[in-house]
């Protein structure tokens, strides 16, 4: 199988600087690309001086990692995607138990190495941790991160697992899939359009997974800090934009419903936190949800063919309200 490593830059020169080496050390069997994304830094230079067998796109303009990956995988020749945030180091052998899945598994479309965080190594990263799952209102967790509580690694993920979204910082992909779905929704920017993505592809049945057996470490929030209120912003309104997408006809108004009372409820506790900056945010998630409604109730009509959709554990209530803080404490 054609292997291609895809990392999108925007202004990261100090990141290709870290992160590259291990990159280009640990993936001799993969055909290794920049996707640069108008960046204003010295980064194509870099690049070009010191790591010149590094293939580089140069995207016109910065649109976000969902329209960044769609303009640039137009020009990667390869069997499998792996698209890789800027800011994540590899380890030895990382690819070969990916491929291995791959190669048996003809119906797994999309995959998630293990994401343990960079900083430090022997506990789970927030962005896909092992491997995430979407509860009944359509809220992202993940095996090892529910929310903002995260587990240490200790080999209880070391498995090959049906998973329900992949994290966008380390995400494999067969390309003829990602084509066939025609890729990121550019209406996310970034932030969310991944568990779009796989959603979208379990509908077309295929299988999203999860190897344990290969390990990448994620700096996380390294392009927008977890502080910024844009962050905020995107990761509220996207989220509505994919339950607007995705959730099926006879869960839709309730799961909307319940959305918007508990993002109202998460907005208080900003308040409460003393952190207004972040409520206003969720205004605005709200407000730019409501202008898009009608154009994601279209995008709706052409996917509810079929839907995936059989989850009827709410994380929320577990979370917040019964307390249980791990992945294994979920029922």
């Amino acid at each position: 199988m054609k292997t291609a490593v895809i990392i999108l830059n925007w202004n990261g020169q100090k990141l290709l600087e870290q992160f590259l080496p291990s990159v280009i050390n640990f993936s001799q069997e993969a055909t290794i690309y920049v996707a640069d994304n108008a960046s204003t830094d010295h980064s194509i230079d870099f690049i070009k001086e010191f790591y010149p067998s590094v293939n580089i796109i140069e995207n016109t303009k910065n649109g976000g990692y969902a329209k960044g990956y769609n303009d640039a995988l137009q020009n990667v020749d390869a069997d499998i995607y792996c698209l890789l945030n800027s800011d994540v180091e590899v380890t030895k052998n990382w690819l070969t138990p990916v491929i291995e899945v791959f190669n048996r598994e003809k119906n797994t479309a999309i995959i998630q190495p293990k994401l343990l965080d960079f900083k430090n190594k022997n506990t789970f990263e927030y962005a896909g941790a092992g491997g995430g799952f979407i509860d009944l209102y359509g809220y992202p967790y993940c095996r090892g991160r529910i929310f903002n509580t995260l587990e240490k690694d200790t080999g209880q993920f070391n498995d090959i697992s049906t998973i329900f979204w992949a994290s966008g910082a380390c995400l494999f992909i067969r390309s003829n899939i990602y084509h066939q779905v025609n890729g990121f929704d550019e209406d996310y920017f970034a932030h969310q359009e991944e568990i779009d993505l796989c959603w979208r592809v379990q509908n077309e049945g295929y299988n999203i997974k999860y190897v344990g057996t290969s390990t990448v470490y994620h700096v996380g929030g390294a392009t927008l800090q977890e502080a910024n209120p844009k962050k905020t912003f995107l990761n509220f309104r996207n989220s509505l934009f994919t339950v607007v997408k995705n959730v099926p006809k006879k869960w839709f108004l309730f799961v909307v419903f319940m959305r918007l009372i508990l993002d109202g409820i998460a907005g208080i506790k900003f308040m409460l936190e003393l952190r207004p900056i972040h409520t206003w945010a969720i205004i605005k998630a709200h407000f730019s949800f409501y202008k898009n409604f009608y154009r994601f109730l279209k995008k709706r009509k052409k996917l509810q063919k079929k839907t995936h959709y059989n989850v009827h554990t709410s994380a929320v209530w577990q979370y917040f309200i019964l307390g249980r803080k791990k992945f294994s404490d979920l029922h």
